[in-house]
């Protein structure tokens, strides 16, 4: 495979504090250098790329359109090395680690479980993101999201963590005549649902679901739908990890379970692990295989 003829390092350097600068001068101080020896370098770098960078028309340079363009991408180059370097050298190794996944996941399954990981990894400091937002891994910021849905996700890792079936769910005071015999029926009822992206957005995207319940939707954020639901508010899609406890229970009906086998997921960026995240990594891993698969009673209508 050839190697691509690219600028020199140096001079796409100057460029780049040029650029966040502004200034030959500022740029000559943030690198160590001469201002001149930075025009040098920038006349070096358009004489090798052939496109004109800076319009040298005005009192001050200004980057032209390509300019523009090449800055922009050298500004998150440089960033990402940066990031990169610091994981491999250890210099962000006391970083908290930054963990981001759904409020519903987040309460059901791995806040129960975080004060095991404490424990065994107490010199860790950990940072929960509880969030709607999906937030993709990267170097410097999100370490891992727990992510629901089939995957894979473009440019990020991913491994299976814990099944997780999308459900139906009611308390049984909103049925005294007993519950709906068919999926079709459910439309009649209230239904709350969560704001934001999550769990049930994502599987009735999946499964082209649309429109609203005859008796009326609300919205709440993260787990307040639960709480609605059990206090009969309305009917609520969700995974059966959030409300197992609820429907061993009694205390929230089955009315659907969807037949894929959704999972959440291990999201991580690729390349290069800091030791906290490996270790938090493993501990997850650990965690699923002490629950053991959870059995699925029979589906609702």
């Amino acid at each position: 495979m050839s190697v691509p003829s690219l600028p020199p390092l140096s001079a796409l350097r100057a460029f780049s504090a040029f650029a966040e600068t502004g200034s030959l001068v500022a740029a000559g101080a943030a690198l160590n250098v001469s201002h001149a020896a930075i025009s040098q370098q920038l006349r070096k770098l358009e004489a090798h790329l052939g496109v004109p960078l800076l319009d040298r028309s005005g009192r001050q340079m200004a980057l032209t359109v390509e300019g523009m363009q090449l800055a922009q991408v050298l500004g998150e180059s440089f960033e990402r090395i940066a990031q990169v370097t610091d994981a491999l050298t250890g210099a962000d190794a006391t970083r908290a680690l930054h963990i981001t996944c759904t409020p519903s996941f987040a309460s059901a399954w791995l806040m129960p479980r975080l004060a095991d990981f404490r424990s065994v990894e107490p010199e860790i400091e950990v940072l929960l993101n509880p969030s709607p937002e999906r937030i993709d891994p990267a170097p410097g910021g999100v370490d891992v999201a727990l992510r629901y849905g089939a995957g894979p996700w473009p440019g990020l890792e991913n491994e299976p963590l814990v099944s997780a079936p999308i459900v139906v769910v009611g308390v049984p005071s909103l049925f005294p005549d007993g519950p709906p015999q068919s999926r079709d029926a459910l439309i009649d009822y209230p239904w709350l649902q969560e704001i934001g992206n999550n769990e049930a957005r994502y599987w009735r995207e999946q499964i082209g679901v649309t429109g609203l319940p005859k008796a009326g939707l609300t919205r709440v954020p993260g787990n307040l739908m639960i709480d609605g639901a059990l206090r009969g508010q309305g009917l609520a899609m969700t995974t059966r990890l959030a409300v197992a406890d609820d429907i061993e229970a009694g205390r929230l009906l089955v009315l659907f379970q969807g037949m894929r086998d959704e999972h959440y997921h291990i999201v991580t960026a690729p390349g290069f692990q800091r030791p906290p995240l490996r270790a938090f990594i493993r501990w997850l891993r650990r965690s699923a295989r002490a629950d053991g698969p959870r059995r699925s009673p029979e589906t609702g209508p």
